[in-house]
Formats: structure tokens, sequence, C-alpha cells
């Protein structure tokens, strides 16, 4: 192995990147754009969600709960009669309808209890979900603190001393702009290293490598230091002026320390993107394989979803991904201000599972350089 080598062959794949404007566009929109907007419309929560009232009642209980809707959970109510709501919900203009019944206000005086009805766009899910059950409350507690002319404190016989540790003020954006930038390392970085190994092969230029004093190893390694480089300065990039500054995303942990972390996970992924260029006929065979590896790597890893609420084989099954571990690590620093002290064994097992990878991957390149010749 020659030093220089490795070192002339990474520069070249630099230069080759620099000439691919669709990849440059990708790299930036990743990395800016697509973080700002992770962490600003995060769809899987209630944010200005449409709601129409049909107040039948004209009271001052019905106007007090119309009141209590507005931003940021819903947007301000729309006034409707009720031969509107069912054509606005068709629409898809409304995805809460509420429907606030005649004499609606003399019955809750008298001690009746009037049905509320609320209609609720079930295709939007996740919104209907939460949604419905604040709403559920919000009505309760205006009419109760109606009733009783003040807002009653139900008086517990424990009293709860809620600290919200990492993320004090609970803001989604926090969450949201951290993990992408967790998931777009891995995507860039697979799909860089496998997009530069299937456009070598499909302009000819692997044979022109072939016949030079190189050899398979420094090839590789070469692809791997060169595109590892570029997510990792990019990465960088996103923290600092995208998550830190222009998001006001505080940052509890060391940035240096996450880099390197990140740095071992690229070692792992940018070997992945190399064994399945190597599996893959054409650019886009290499796309759909990317599909099907990253869509489990990014969904699994405990990025999304919580691990311990996953099945136990899935738990079992991914400890062999490195997105598992980087994510643990990345939270870890990020997020609660770790130490290599705390997270070295993600980074030993990052490290494990990417130089069994690099093995794969070598093994698998050293046969497709030869099935070229």
């Amino acid at each position: 192995m020659r030093i220089a080598n490795i070192f002339n062959l990474g520069i070249k794949e630099l230069r080759s990147l620099g000439r691919d404007p669709i990849m440059l566009a990708l790299i930036g929109f990743s990395f800016t754009a697509s973080v700002y907007m992770a962490a600003t419309a995060m769809p899987e929560t209630l944010n200005k969600a449409p709601i129409a009232i049909v107040d039948e009642d004209q009271s001052a209980l019905s106007t007090r709960i119309a009141g209590a809707f507005y931003p940021p959970y819903f947007s301000p109510p729309v006034f409707i009669t009720a031969q509107e709501m069912d054509s606005r919900m068709d629409a898809g203009l409304t995805t809460f309808a509420l429907d606030i019944p005649p004499n609606f206000q003399r019955d809750v005086l008298a001690g009746r209890k009037p049905d509320v009805q609320l209609n609720v766009d079930a295709t939007r899910m996740t919104q209907a979900f939460t949604g419905g059950g604040y709403i559920q409350t919000i009505v309760a507690m205006e009419v109760a603190a109606f009733v009783q002319r003040y807002r009653a404190a139900t008086v517990l016989p424990v009293d709860l001393a809620l600290r919200a540790r990492f993320n004090p003020t609970l803001s989604k954006a926090w969450f949201g702009a951290v993990i992408r930038v967790i998931d777009e390392i891995t995507m860039l970085s697979i799909i860089l290293t496998g997009a530069a190994l299937i456009r070598e092969r499909e302009h000819g230029t692997i044979e022109h490598l072939l016949v030079m004093p190189v050899t398979p190893f420094e090839v590789m390694v070469a692809k791997v230091w060169a595109m590892a480089l570029v997510v990792l300065a990019a990465a960088a990039f996103s923290l600092l002026f995208i998550v830190q500054g222009l998001l006001a995303v505080p940052i509890e942990g060391s940035v240096a320390l996450f880099l390197a972390g990140a740095t071992v996970h690229l070692f792992a992924t940018t070997s992945l993107g190399i064994f399945i260029a190597t599996m893959a006929r054409s650019m886009p065979q290499f796309a759909l394989l990317v599909i099907l590896t990253i869509m489990p790597l990014q969904m699994l890893s405990g990025g999304v979803t919580p691990r311990e609420s996953m099945p136990e084989l899935v738990q079992f099954v991914m400890q062999a991904a490195p997105t598992t571990h980087f994510v643990m690590m990345a939270q870890a620093v990020l997020f609660r201000g770790a130490g290599f002290d705390v997270v070295w064994p993600q980074f030993a097992a990052i490290a494990t599972i990417g130089a069994v990878l690099f093995f794969f991957a070598l093994l698998r390149f050293r046969k497709a350089i030869s099935e070229a010749t």
C-alpha cells in the first residue's frame, strides 16, 4: 500500500464529485433545507390544525369554547353553518368540525349533559388522534370553568415535580433538526460512495485504474476517505450554521466528539455503499438497493421510534447495524452532553461493524474488478 496512491486517488474522487452538479445540489439540500424543514415542519405533531365551529347556541359559553382554540396547535376557528360542515370536510378544508347544539349553555347550567358533536377527518391520522384528545380536554375545561366561575385545580395527594431534562422547553425543533443531520450522514455517505463506483463503471474509467500500479485496497480506501470527508464537512457546516445558528438549537455536548463518532460511522457506511454498488449493475439498480437499505436503517435504529418499543427480534437484529449505535452515541453527546467515557462502547461497536463491512466490501470489490478484466 502506498499512501501517495490513496491520497491521489482520493483527490481524483473529489474532482469527479466537483464536476457533478446533481450530487453537489443533493449534498447542499440535504444538510441545509432538509434539516430546516425537518425541524420546523413536524407532520406528526399538531400544528395549526384547521378547525371549524358550528355555533348553534350563540351563548357566552359557546363563545368561550371557540376562543380557546388558537395557534400553535389550532388555526383560528372558522364559523360555519351545519350545511357547510360536510362539504368543507369533503374538500379537505377542515380537519376538525365542532358542532355546539342549541340551548347548550342552558342545559349545562341546568345540570343536564348535552352532547357536543366533533367531526374528525381521520385520513389525517396522527393529527386526528392527537387533536381529538386536545379538543375534548379544552371543551371539558372551559365548561367546568364556566360552571364554577373559576378554573379549579384538582388537589392531588402527591405533588409531582416535573423536570424536563435535555429539552426544557419541549421544543420539537430540537429533536427534528439533530435527527435529520444524523439521517443525512448515513444516507449521503452510502449514496456518494456507491455512486462514485457506479459512475466509474459506466464511464469506463474503472479499466484505467486496472492498468495503473494500484491495488483494489488503495482504490477502495481512496473512495472511502474522499466521500467521508465531504459528508463530514457538510455535517459540521449543518450543525454549526443551520442547527445552532439558524434554528438556535443548543448543543449540550462536544461537537468535536460527535464528529469523531461520525468519522467512525462514515467508515462503516461508506464501506456499505461500496458493497451495495458492487451488487448493482447500473445506477437505477443501485438506487433501488439503497432504498431497501436506508429505510430500515433509519426507521429501526432508534432515531424515530425508541428501540424499547420495537419487538425484541428487531432490537437484536439491529444491533448489527452501525446506525443503531451511531444514533445512541449522537443523542448522548448532542442532547445529554455525554463524554467519551460514556459513549466509548458505541465507538467500539461502530468500529467493529465497520471493519466487518469493509472486509466484505473489499472482497466484493476485488471480485468485481476481476470480472471486469
